[in-house]
């Protein structure tokens, strides 16, 4: 939900909390027996609970946590891409969600069709995508295979044409969830600085990640999560005190 007022703040989470459905039992063959016998074949969990958090416009904030904490669920509710059970989420400003790159990628179209495509579905206008095309493909590498069909692509030449379309919608904030391990050394350090530069331009960034070290050098502040909720957020350095000093 878009914020209407004008404010330092970017991103306003209102006691969120987001409810998941999971199956029980793995195939049709287990699921039979189970329903016959009583059983539940669906169970719920709390993928997050009651999460309050504001983040202020042109900061860097770090989300980390152990495995199932909640923390890339987070990010798909501020994308949009999956909405809440309970609270809200305002936003204040446009957002390059860095999540499940590719997702609006289609096979059969070449690689120039994809950036046009994608770049529309990430809220460009095709005249914004035309002048926009030389410095994605320049800054993918990609102009050999450009006018190639995506299905014939590597997973990694496929990650970075979606990461330099997302990168170059001019984001307002940008949402980040491990993806900066997209191709090699030397594409990973400009994938950073990139980020870096957009830092400088006062995006607002939010990083999902395992990498402390990236936490500790790019974000002004951090999120611990664990068990679906906020342990603490503030300062980088006394939250991964609190994180390296818990047992995990």
């Amino acid at each position: 939900m878009p914020m209407t007022e004008n404010s330092n703040i970017a991103i306003k989470i209102d006691r969120v909390s987001k409810l998941f459905h999971r199956q029980k039992q793995r195939t049709f063959k287990e699921l039979i027996p189970a329903l016959l016998g009583g059983e539940k074949a669906v169970e719920t969990f709390w993928a997050l609970q009651d999460i309050d958090l504001e983040i202020k416009k042109g900061e860097t904030v770090g989300i980390i946590g152990p495995n199932g904490s909640g923390k890339s669920t987070l990010l798909k509710l501020i994308a949009g891409v999956s909405k809440p059970t309970k609270g809200s989420i305002k936003v204040n400003g446009r957002i390059a969600p860095l999540i499940e790159l590719g997702a609006g990628f289609h096979p059969e179209l070449t690689g120039r069709e994809n950036v046009f495509l994608n770049g529309v579905i990430l809220g460009m206008s095709r005249k914004e995508v035309e002048g926009k095309f030389k410095q994605i493909v320049d800054f993918a590498e990609l102009w050999d295979f450009i006018d190639q069909p995506v299905k014939h692509y590597s997973s990694g030449m496929y990650l970075r044409l979606a990461f330099a379309v997302a990168i170059h919608t001019e984001p307002e904030i940008l949402l980040v969830d491990e993806i900066l391990a997209v191709g090699d050394e030397g594409f990973q350090r400009k994938c950073f600085e990139k980020i870096e530069e957009l830092r400088k331009n006062n995006v607002t960034i939010i990083m999902v990640t395992h990498a402390l070290a990236s936490v500790e050098k790019y974000c002004d502040r951090a999120v611990l999560l664990k068990q679906s909720r906020v342990i603490d957020f503030g300062d980088v350095k006394s939250i991964l005190d609190i994180y390296r000093s818990a047992p995990q």
